[in-house]
């Protein structure tokens, strides 16, 4: 009887293997040190401006957004991940973006208690939207926000920080818009004149803006389809319909912002995309992503900690789209790398043995080295030393053991020095000296 060979072999299925959903990508090792650096420059200049670091959950109560988002926006009609949980019936919803989270963490846990807070987040959000260059369903943000200042010092001081962010990382040729959208009493009047505003230009309306014309007219200003552009140019500003007060808080910002010397542009269109808006809205735009050019916008919601349950408490703050100024670093050919100090060839039994420690010792030294492993021959290690990048490659066969040596060799065109024979404290001083 002849036994079947395939009898105990796993069965490979077809088309087995996995891959990401749409929308949602790996973010590789190859880019993730210039994601550090982004990140790493936000934090330093957030800490400057004196901006604390909160964490709120993935998930909240679909509601939350409802509420505070708006009923009627694109979020929460369209672009939602929600859903009821199955095992107690709530119903929850991946965040879609950080400010009505951060509020709600604000309200639940008295922040605001001792007096105004600075506060800053990132991470994941969520939105089910059409997948393009800048714009994905998972993606991620940096969130400000600051809790009880209604001084347009504080609209300033947000766009003055953004400002000197582009500033830190390198990027150039960004705009920032401004406009006021006045407070709720001024915007329903406005509200009452836009709609009649369209109603007289309905033949020029697309769905998308017929559907928003008694829900949302506002949005309609900020279409992208081009047979609307003239008509919404030339509807009624609601610039106009600003009372005394509210053109007061603008005029204020707008002088803040010359005397810090940031340039900006007063767009009446710009109204931003959630219903908890007031007052100042801002945006960041640039003209090298194509349709996604806003990278960071904003503005103050003086009336949503009190809509979620907490005492009245104006409020402002903004969200930097990092995927997009990931994007315009590669533009501009900013760069960033994570190779190593030290690539450490080790040759032979006794130099493989003496190696883990040796790495150590340098690592103790604050010196970031690559062990290799896993043996092989000299020169395939010195080929792995090469295509790491790393400055030096320190070089340990059973020679140098047997002396208490070690050989370093410069990698890069940019170090300086010939390849020498060290003691493994002189080599720990010598490169310690070279980081400096």
């Amino acid at each position: 009887m002849v036994e079947n060979s395939t009898k105990n072999k796993p069965t490979k299925l077809p088309n087995s293997r996995f891959q990401s959903i749409k929308g949602f990508y790996d973010i590789l090792p190859e880019h993730t040190p210039l994601w550090f650096r982004l990140e790493d420059t936000a934090r330093r200049v957030l800490t400057q401006y004196g901006y604390k670091n909160i964490r709120m959950p993935l998930v909240e109560p679909t509601d939350l957004f409802v509420r505070s988002v708006g009923e009627h926006t694109d979020i929460v009609e369209k672009e939602m991940y929600a859903w009821e949980d199955a095992l107690n019936g709530d119903k929850l919803a991946l965040r879609p973006e950080g400010t009505a989270g951060c509020v709600r963490a604000v309200v639940e846990n008295s922040l605001t208690y001792n007096g105004p807070v600075r506060l800053w987040y990132s991470g994941a959000m969520f939105r089910h939207e059409n997948v393009q260059k800048g714009r994905q369903r998972q993606f991620h943000q940096i969130g400000v926000e600051a809790f009880g200042y209604d001084s347009p010092q504080v609209d300033a001081e947000q766009i003055v920080l953004l400002a000197r962010l582009w500033r830190e990382l390198g990027i150039q040729d960004v705009a920032l818009q401004i406009n006021s959208i006045g407070d709720a009493h001024e915007r329903a009047e406005y509200r009452n004149v836009l709609i009649a505003y369209f109603e007289q230009h309905a033949d020029l309306l697309d769905e998308d803006a017929k559907r928003r014309l008694h829900t949302n007219p506002l949005r309609i200003l900020d279409t992208k389809n081009p047979h609307m552009q003239e008509m919404c140019e030339a509807a009624p500003k609601l610039i106009d319909c600003l009372g005394a007060e509210t053109r007061a808080h603008f005029e204020g910002l707008c002088k803040l912002l010359d005397a810090a010397g940031v340039a900006y542009q007063v767009n009446a269109r710009l109204v931003r995309g959630l219903d908890y808006y007031n007052r100042t809205v801002f945006e960041w735009v640039t003209t090298k992503l194509g349709a996604q050019g806003t990278i960071a916008g904003g503005g103050r919601y003086d009336t949503l900690v009190e809509r979620l349950g907490g005492d009245a408490t104006p409020a402002c703050g903004f969200g930097i789209g990092l995927e997009r100024v990931f994007l315009l670093m590669q533009e501009y050919g900013i760069t960033a790398d994570d190779a190593p100090d030290v690539y450490l060839v080790n040759v032979g039994e006794q130099a493989e043995q003496a190696a883990f420690s040796i790495a150590e010792q340098l690592r103790n030294a604050n010196i970031q080295v690559l062990l290799h492993a896993g043996g092989g021959s000299f020169k395939s290690q010195m080929k792995k030393a090469d295509r790491s990048q790393a400055k030096f490659a320190l070089i340990l066969g059973d020679d140098e053991v047997a002396s208490n040596q070690v050989t370093l060799k410069p990698m890069l065109a940019t170090v300086k020095g010939e390849q020498q024979q060290l003691s493994i404290e002189a080599a720990i001083a010598y490169l310690t000296a070279s980081k400096d």
